[in-house]
Order: structure tokens, then sequence, then C-alpha cells
């Protein structure tokens, strides 16, 4: 299990207290209204004892009471509810929003251990711990789990426990949470206090006694009351409150009244002193209590119920489309308000003991003390010799009879592993005055002041007498005390008796048919497992108490089974994901939806790269569809990025389910597709207008194109042929600044500079589409992204002009659109079958001179119903989900590897094949050979004509031709130069 703020001991101890109820007059109600708190509200902060306690047992023997923590509440009276043994629909309510509003710290640093390949985030710490699989990985973790920094904590999952605890009704086979005593308060400003005081005690005894009032419960007929005197200092007559207290002392005691002074100061005096204000901690839960007695909790504002996630099993990898509501409710989850309202139960910025000062809160905590060590625990003194005193009276001569003729006639002792076959008498109840509910009135009482050896005795012989009477509630409370008791016995020998637990487990669950107080027993002994590193039994526990009938309690089970796994000294890393998505499932289905991303993303970390493809997928989905009803879209894209771009072992049918819901999430989410694949590195570039094809006896001459594959050799001979002509035209020298002139670039041209484009050019541009679906994907509206500079080259200085989808693009849906500065052409359809590689070409047409980056490419992309998909015929199928986004074209450069420094390092050099400078209009050259020969003889002659067409509007002048004889016509010793006219 995680680790807990508490202790297990003091866990245990905590969850039983004693209860104290409160009566209060009106008038004093209204003295501790001026600090908007009620009187059991006033005290809650104050209650637990900072010094030691002590009372003597039957033997005499002083025992100590350590940290003790007293109860207080005002008295409630409600009609008697049959306890079903299931949480009624209020405490379901409560449970989930006390867990809904427990959620782990935004921004904090993860823990993250270590476990051979795995790295697990699970914490609010950071702490890493290398732990190699097969060596000291033992000693790390053991290490690790006892360090003070190891703080693998689930508040959500403290936070239901106290609530599940504090929220279950008093039941009759126990007395742990019944009322001791009962506090009867009264305000000094009262005409004749003590007429209050008795009308008060009247009122008590009613409720305790008069049949019509079943709830709450009282411990003990003779209920301790103790006389509290409140005296308001701001307004109240001091000396008679003291004169009043005086004669209280001598009706009911010293030791049974108190003089209680508060509100020292007016609300509006000494606002300049900060007072704390320790009540709003307590305020929270107080008005949660109160909400579930007035059955008004609101419903849990993430239990939005997505069915396609909430009604399959976890594992299942479902075909989202063809569950009904799927993207319908995700279209409905997009719709609703984005605010949320938070049940807080306080209102907001209310402040609490304004009429208090520092004396005051020392004056509740001294009374506190005072009513705890000089009437509570001599009360429950008292009333322990007492049962003792009756049950030797009573019980030592009945039962030694019985026992004799159990001896003479065979019986014997009830066997307690045989609780199956024992007959269902869970209804069977006691007399009040039983001597089987003395003794475990006696066991409870000493459980309460920490009596526990003494505790245990008595729950263990009441275990025999309710066994032996099949009164099998009864029983189980007895068992699963005892072994409380035995746990916490300090340096006793006694081992914990998990054999009682498990039997008062099968007893409340199958045998009394009450889950709640099966769930209170787990719960306590999964804890005291835990602190004895017995991580194998607590998952095995927990597990076992996973069911149906609550989602919320089986997340929350699973969840720290899960964390079980992992602190075991062999960690089960696999089991930890395993049941981590199983509690992501239930939290799922419970509404809890932040809970159920979060068990998902811890899952993630085992699974993530360790070829379970089919596991990740599911994972991601999941996640995907839980960041998107959370209004989380960058999530929910990233997560179903990685289900639909890598090489997947889904069915088509299962991708295109995938498919759409992606699409969906993008639609509403973010621009940045991620499909089609695009292969940047293999986009070529062409510039110019393509060459027109030779009419008649003409015979182009050939050009480099699109359609030709790249040779180096060749291109070689081109530049050589460039740099001759260069050459002869600047006097035999080369210039510095000669850049030899490349029509195509690709991945293997020098794409170091930035190329050259022409005004009223053409400028193709050539992508690789991959489709790595197994469904068909549809294009629309394609077209490229740029970015232009402006540059007049009779300006020193540029110009920006951004051109966008917005702008350009998005909004046309023409063929070719035309602005003056870039004509970008437009392909109306583009389609792509699975698992298909095809490329596009598209055109830009520059207007004006400057800087052109081409960005990537805009774009519908839509899928297509597969012919195997079953869910062709679906609402969401038929509707043709689609979504408009962009898609960048980033190109990596060569590796750069001249120097020492890029040889060690791994750098990279630019690509400049998508950035070309527009320059202004040029000549344009175009060649047509007439009565070309198609073949020759060697040595033979013959005249063929040549014509240059300048096809732009700029003038030509300064031709010069270059050529070359090929020297594959010729021997190799065999040479033949170029030459230049």
């Amino acid at each position: 299990m995680a680790q807990c703020v508490q202790s297990v001991q003091e866990f245990i101890q905590d969850s039983f207290v004693p209860m104290v109820a409160v009566l209060c007059s009106e008038d004093a109600e209204k003295i501790t209204r001026k600090n908007n708190l009620n009187f059991s509200e006033l005290l809650r902060p104050f209650c637990r004892l900072t010094s030691e306690g002590h009372v003597r047992d039957p033997n005499n023997q002083v025992q100590v009471v350590k940290n003790l923590r007293i109860s207080v509440n005002n008295v409630v009276t409600r009609p008697s509810v049959p306890t079903s043994g299931v949480h009624s629909p209020a405490q379901r309510r409560l449970l989930s929003a006390v867990v809904s509003a427990s959620q782990p710290a935004e921004g904090g640093v993860a823990n993250v251990i270590t476990a051979g390949d795995y790295d697990l985030n699970i914490s609010d710490r950071s702490v890493k711990a290398s732990v190699p699989w097969y060596s000291d990985w033992r000693d790390t973790l053991t290490e690790l789990s006892t360090s003070k920094h190891y703080t693998a904590t689930t508040p959500w999952f403290e936070a239901y426990r106290e609530s599940f605890l504090q929220s279950m009704p008093a039941s009759d086979h126990e007395f742990l949470n019944h009322y001791l005593a009962c506090l009867l308060v009264v305000s000094s400003s009262e005409a004749v206090p003590v007429e209050q005081f008795h009308k008060l005690s009247q009122e008590q005894h009613m409720i305790q006694h008069n049949g019509e009032y079943t709830n709450p419960k009282w411990f003990i007929p003779n209920t301790l009351k103790y006389y509290v005197l409140l005296h308001d200092m701001s307004q109240g007559d001091e000396q008679r409150a003291d004169s009043v207290y005086e004669d209280m002392k001598q009706r009911y005691g010293c030791q049974g009244c108190y003089l209680l002074k508060i509100n020292s100061r007016t609300a509006a005096a000494g606002t300049d002193e900060q007072i704390p204000d320790p009540w709003s901690q307590y305020l929270n839960k107080s008005s949660l209590q109160t909400a579930l007695l007035l059955n008004t909790v609101p419903s849990n504002p993430e239990a939005i119920s997505v069915n396609s996630l909430d009604n399959t099993h976890p594992l299942q990898l479902e075909t989202a489309i063809d569950m009904p509501g799927s993207l319908d409710s995700l279209r409905a989850i997009a719709a609703e308000t984005k605010t949320t309202t938070v049940y807080t139960g306080v209102a907001a910025g209310t402040s609490h003991g304004t009429c208090l000062t520092l004396n005051d809160h020392n004056r509740l905590r001294l009374f506190i003390q005072e009513f705890t060590f000089r009437g509570l625990l001599p009360h429950i003194e008292k009333n322990i010799r007492q049962l003792n005193d009756q049950l030797v009276s009573r019980k030592g001569l009945s039962r030694s009879l019985f026992s004799v003729t159990k001896k003479l006639f065979g019986g014997g002792k009830v066997p307690e592993k045989s609780i199956a076959e024992l007959k269902n008498t869970s209804g069977l109840l006691y007399h009040p005055e039983a001597p089987e509910l003395q003794i475990r009135k006696m066991a409870d009482l000493c459980f309460l002041v920490q009596h526990y050896e003494l505790a245990y005795s008595c729950y263990h012989t009441a275990k025999k007498d309710f066994l032996s009477d099949q009164a099998m509630l009864y029983a189980a409370g007895a068992l699963e005390m005892a072994a409380v008791s035995a746990f916490l016995q300090g340096g006793a020998p006694r081992p914990y008796p998990a054999h009682y637990m498990d039997t008062a487990i099968q007893t409340y669950r199958d045998v009394c048919k009450n889950k709640v107080l099966a769930e209170r027993c787990a719960l306590f002994s999964a804890e005291v497992l835990k602190s004895q590193a017995k991580y194998s039994d607590a998952a095995t526990l927990l597990i076992k108490m996973t069911s149906e009938d609550s989602d919320l309690c089986s997340a929350l089970l699973l969840e720290q089974a899960a964390h079980c796994f992992i602190n075991m000294r062999n960690p089960m890393v696999r089991k930890f994901a395993f049941h981590m998505i199983l509690a992501g499932h239930r939290f799922s289905k419970a509404g809890q939806k932040r809970h159920a991303l979060r068990c998902y993303c811890q899952a993630m970390q085992v699974y993530k790269g360790k070829g379970w493809s089919l596991a990740e997928d599911h994972i991601n989905f999941t996640i995907g569809r839980q960041s998107f009803t959370l209004r989380q879209p960058e999530n929910a894209v990233l997560a179903f990025r990685h289900i639909l771009t890598n090489d997947s072992q889904q069915t088509a049918t299962q991708q295109g389910a995938f498919l759409r819901e992606y699409l969906y999430v993008y639609r509403v989410a973010l621009p940045q597709l991620t499909l089609p694949c695009i292969n940047s590195s293999a986009t070529r570039v062409y510039f110019g207008h393509e060459r027109r094809l030779a009419e008649g006896e003409k015979q182009a001459a050939t050009h480099v194109s699109l359609d030709q594959e790249f040779d180096q050799d060749l291109a070689a001979v081109w530049q050589d042929l460039e740099e001759q002509v260069v050459a002869a035209a600047n006097r035999g020298v080369v210039p510095s600044t000669f850049y030899p002139t490349q029509c195509c670039l690709n991945s293997q041209t020098d794409n170091l500079h930035f190329p050259l484009a022409v005004v009223e050019e053409p400028i193709i541009v050539e992508v690789a589409f991959r489709n790595p679906l197994k469904v068909p994907l549809v294009l629309s509206d394609l077209s490229l992204l740029w970015k232009f500079t402006f540059k007049d080259f009779s300006r020193p200085q540029p110009q920006d002009i951004m051109v966008g989808d917005a702008v350009t693009i998005t909004n046309e849906k023409e063929t070719v659109q035309k602005d003056g500065i870039i004509t970008t052409e437009v392909i109306p359809e583009f389609f792509m079958s699975p698992e298909e590689t095809r490329v596009a070409r598209l055109k830009l047409l520059p207007r004006q001179t400057g800087q052109l980056t081409i960005l990537g490419l805009v774009y519908n992309l839509a899928s297509t119903p597969s012919t195997g998909d079953s869910t062709i015929n679906s609402p969401s199928a038929t509707a043709g989900t689609s979504v408009r986004g962009r898609q960048d074209l980033e190109i990596q450069g060569p590796r750069l590897n001249q120097s020492k420094e890029e040889k060690t390092s791994v750098s990279h050099g630019p690509d400049r094949r998508l950035d070309p400078t527009i320059t202004p209009p040029m000549p344009l050259l175009e060649v047509f050979f007439l009565q070309f020969p198609t073949a020759l003889l060697c040595g033979e002659i013959r005249k063929a004509y040549v014509e240059f067409c300048n096809v732009s509007h700029v003038p030509l002048c300064g031709l010069r031709v270059v050529g070359r004889e090929r020297e594959d016509w010729y021997s190799p010793t065999t040479h033949k130069p170029s030459s230049v006219m």
C-alpha cells in the first residue's frame, strides 16, 4: 500500500475514540455563533490531548493513556434506519465528493523509483534509486522504503478512509461509537441557569431512554452529564458568572461542572492582531457530514458518463464507434460549460473565531483537558470496575455450571474456522443487560482508554460466547477487535492473529451480508499487514474485497494493492501496472476521471517501449479520451498520436475507429496534424517551367525534371561544363562567388545555399506521403503554407509579409489563388489507400522579389470507412468526420564532418531547399534540334540545326555554348576535349 501520513497505530486509535454529545441552550448557541461556529465546532480543534492521562484497571494497575482524542458532536435525533450492509446513496455521494476533492498537487516533482528497466513516478517528491535488476536492487529498495524522502502517498485514499469511518452508522453489536458522556451547555446570562441545566438534563434522559429516539446510541444507561456554564466576556457579568459557578459546584461537584469564558474581544476590535484559524480544516469535513445527514451532498462534478469507457472490460480494446454515444458523448462533453461548481460546504471568505483571543484558545484547550481527566476518564474507570464486578458475580456461577454440563455431555469449543458451516443468526439480538454484552462493553471501554491487553482478553472471551450462541454478527465484531487489540499491545509477545480478521471479514460479508463492516475490517487488516511488510497478503486481501457494488471503493482498493506489489522485497512491477489499469477503469466508472487518468498514466510507465503494442494502444486510447473529457486537448492529441503514427497491430476496423476519435479531438483541439506521415527528407523542389514538347521535326533538348532519377555522375558533368563556360566569360577565371545552377533539389544535392527562383516562374514541391494505417485517408484542399519576406532591390531594408492559413489558403476554395504576391495551387482531393506511399506535387508562382520560406502543408483530413468496417452505418461513421490542420516540413541538413569538433559531436548543417530567393525576371532559353540524326557511322559528318528560343520578356544576350564529347563513345585511350563557342 502507499505510504500514509499516520502510522497504523495512530490510524486505528483515531478510528475509535470516546464519543461525547453536546446539548446547548439557545442563549449559549448565540454566544458561539458570534464566531460563526456552534459549540461542538468550537471545541473540535482542541480535542486532542497533549498530556498523558491515567486510569486504573480492576486489578488496581495504572494504565497510561497517551495522545488521546475525543469526538464532540451535537445531538442529532432522527428515526432509526435499518442498516442494509451497503453504502446509502448519501454516503456514496459523500465519499465520491471527498475523493474528488483530493487530487495530486499539480506541478510537483514526481518521486521516481527505478526498478530494472522501469522508472515509476508514483510520488510527490524526487528520489532517484538506481536498481540493477539482478544485483543490489533489494538493498536499495529497502533503504528507499525506510527513507524519510520516500512519500508515495495517496491522500485521496486516506480522505476516503477517514470519511468512510466517520460516516458509519452506530451499530447494536458494538459500543465503540456510542456516546459515553453529554455536555450540557448553558449561558451565564440566563435568568436561572440551574433550571436550564435541569431542562437539558431531562431532554438528554428522554432522548436516551424514550423508545421514540433510537438515534443517537448511548454506551451505558447512566451517561455522564457534564455541566458547562458558558460566559461571554465581551458583555456578560463576570461576578454573576462566578457566583453561579460556585452554586454549580455545590450541586454537581467540582469534577462535574466547568466555567468556560470566551469572546474576550468584539468582532470589530483588535482587527490588527492576526489570530490563527484552526477551524477551517475541520469545518469542510463537518459540512460534508451534515450534508450527509440531510441527504444534500451534491453530485460529483467529474461524474461525466462516457458509455464506451464505463461499460467495457478495462483490458478490452473496444471499437469506440460501435458503442452508442462514443463520439456523441465527446461532443456533448465539449459542448458543456467549462465552469464547474466545487462543493466546499463552507461559504467562501467566512472567518471563524473572530471574537476569540489566544487566551480564549488556551481556555478551550484547558476545558477539554479538565473534562477528560476529571470527568470522562474517571467515569470510564468506574464503569470498567462495575462491569468487571457484575461479570464476576453474575457470570461466574452460571458459566461454571454450564461448562461442567458441556464436559459431561461432550460439548466442546466451536471451531473458529467453520464459520461458513454455522447457522446464520446474524439477526439475533441480546438483552441490553445480557452478560455477553457486558463483556463486550467492558472490552470496548478498555480499548478506548488504550488498555489493549485487558481488551483482548474480554474480546476473546466474548468471541467464544458469541460463537457458542451462533450470534455471528457479534462474533465477527469480537474477532475484529480482538485482532486489533492483539496488534496494538505494546511489546506483547502475542503475534497478530490475521486469521481472526479473515474470519471476521468472511462472516461480515458472507453470513451477515454486511459489506460495510467487512470493508472496515479489511482496511484495518491491510494496514496492519503492510506495517509488518506482508505486502503480498495485504494485496490479496484488498483484491478480494473488490466487488461490483462500489466502483469507487474497488478502485481505491485496487490502487492500494498495486502499491503493495511495488513495495514488495521483490517488486512486482507488471502486477503494479496491471492493477493500476484495473483501478483506473473502476475510477472511470465511478466518475473520478482525474484519478482514472492518473492511474493509466502510471501504468503506461511500465508498458511503454516494452513491445506490448496492444496494451500500449489501449492505454493511450483511454488516456486520450480521459484527457479530452478533462479538457486537456494537448494530452489527448499526444496520446492519440502514439496510436496512429507507429506501426500498429490493430485491425483495419479498430484503426478506423481510432482515427475517427483522433480527428474529432483534433477538430476541437489543435491544428497540428500527424497523418499522413511525411518523409520530409525525400522532399524535392523544382524551379522553372516544365519544358514544351517538340512539334513536327523539332526535338527538344533534354533537361532536368522531376520524372528523372538523380544521377550524381551526370550532375558532376553538368557542373564541370558550367564552370568552363563561366570561366570563358570571365577571362578564364571562375569567380569566387560562383555557385552552380541547380534546377531540382533533393536530399543528394548541395543545399547549403539559398537556391534561386525567378519571378513569374513556378516552384514545384514534391512531397512524399505515407499512410501508416490499414484504412484509407482522404486529403482535400491540399496546398503549401509559406512565409514571404518582401525585398525591393531599390530599398536597403526588407519588409516582412506573413501569409498564413487564415489569410490566403483556408478561406479560399478555388483551384488556383492569386493575391499579387504568390499564387498557391490547391489540390481539391488527394486519396491514399491503406498503407500506401504516394507523392503530391504542389505549385507556387511568385509574383514579387524577396525571400520565400515554405513552411509546410495545410489540408483537410478525413477517414473513409473500409469495406470491413462494421460501423459504416453508424451515425458517427456516415457523418464524415474531418478536420482541417497543418503539418510542417522540417528537413534536417547533412551532418557536418570537416573539423575535429564536428567529427567528435553530432551537428548538422542547414538545408535550404525550401528557402528560395526570388529574383527579378531573367531570360529563359529553350533549345530545339532540327534534322538531328538518330544514328551516325564512325567518321560520318551530318548537318543539324539548333533553334534557340527566349520565352521570357527579358532580352537574352551574350549566349555561349559549351560542348563535350561523351567518353563512352570512344575507346579508353581516346579522349575528346570539350570546346566553348
